[in-house]
């Protein structure tokens, strides 16, 4: 069986190990430029000996942010700071890849440390977006329902922000559909009341994402990898479920897609989720294993030997880590030495610690 070390080759990339950076925002972006902030904290994690570097929520349009600080790839004058980024990562022997993201109606808030709440227009907030008029809670806007229009423009702004994505340097697109944010808006019943031909039906309900994904594929290059990151269920009855992730994860195979990133939630505010170490393990077994593509999990994984047991048992190809790296960014060289595994620490600079 493969290993957390064992290479993975998505289309004509190769990973170097199973053990990837899940995309986590840093809300420290000025009008969507990446800076030195970003250099430094994707890098050393290159350095640290991860095999994917996936850079954090990357909104396609200045609305589509989750707050005022993210990064952005809606702009040309977007793609050299990021270029910056992906020639270091890719120097260190890791894959660059970027999470391309629309916040939908959870766009506009503060950031987390600023308390993470809506912002208002004096606070520099701004109108949102969504399939249905619906608000994230009572505190959030209520988003305006988008008309066939606006989907075109949403959807032709993921296509120009892969473009540009491919001019910085990536090696690998996931496109956000997890967490309440807009593709996940549009698939979950929760957040979707449309009644025209992209609500109700489950084929309607992800006609969003499909098309989104169909047209990404058609300027993303044939010999690189697209992701999906999906909330795989919202855990609330009558919402969305892992049996629904598996039947989109058999149509996002066969437009083109590589790996389904497996987390969860976002759609419903105040939901019981058991958390809990490798709480969200078997959803990306399930699609993995019911889909027949490969799949990454992600959420609270933090020991070697866990890791290295979700590979070996079959229920991912990648695992993502979060919290673990945010800690410890050589966490990789340490995982191999815990498994025994003759890994070279990266970069040699730092042989000398090990």
């Amino acid at each position: 069986m493969a290993h957390l070390f064992e290479p993975l080759s998505l289309r004509g990339v190769t990973l170097r190990n199973r053990i990837g950076v899940s995309p986590m925002c840093m809300y420290s972006a000025e009008d969507g430029r990446a800076n030195d902030w970003h250099l430094v904290h994707l890098g050393a994690r290159a350095a640290g000996g991860a095999g994917l570097i996936i850079a954090e929520a990357t909104a396609v349009e200045a609305r589509g942010r989750i707050s005022p600080c993210d990064l952005g790839l809606w702009d040309d004058n977007h793609i050299e700071p990021l270029a910056r980024v992906t020639r270091f990562i890719r120097e260190q022997g890791a894959a660059a890849g970027i999470q391309l993201a629309h916040a939908g109606r959870k766009a506009g808030t503060a950031r987390p440390w600023e308390g993470g709440k809506p912002l208002s227009d004096a606070q520099g907030g701004w109108d949102v977006i969504g399939p249905s008029a619906i608000p994230f809670t009572d505190a959030f806007r209520t988003p305006q329902a988008m008309t066939l229009d606006d989907i075109r423009t949403v959807q032709q702004a993921f296509k120009a922000a892969a473009v540009r994505a491919l001019e910085a340097g990536f090696d690998l697109i996931e496109l956000h559909g997890a967490h309440g944010y807009l593709i996940h808006s549009f698939y979950s019943p929760l957040s979707n009341q449309r009644e025209d031909d992209y609500g109700g039906s489950f084929e309607n309900r992800v006609r969003f994402l499909i098309e989104t994904t169909r047209l990404v594929r058609t300027v993303w290059p044939e010999e690189k990898p697209l992701a999906v990151r999906l909330s795989a269920t919202d855990w609330v009855e009558g919402g969305w479920t892992l049996e629904d992730s598996i039947a989109l994860a058999k149509l996002l195979r066969h437009e083109g897609v590589d790996l389904v990133d497996c987390s969860s939630g976002g759609a419903a505010a105040g939901v019981q989720i058991p958390v809990a170490p490798g709480y969200q393990v078997h959803l990306a077994e399930g699609v993995r294993r019911e889909a027949g593509i490969p799949a990454a999990a992600v959420g609270l994984i933090s020991s070697p030997e866990a890791a290295d047991a979700i590979v070996r048992e079959g229920q991912a190809d990648v695992v993502l880590l979060g919290r673990e790296l945010l800690r410890d960014p050589h966490w990789p060289l340490r995982a191999a030495q815990a498994l025994g595994v003759a890994q070279k620490p990266t970069p040699p600079q730092y042989l000398r610690a090990y």
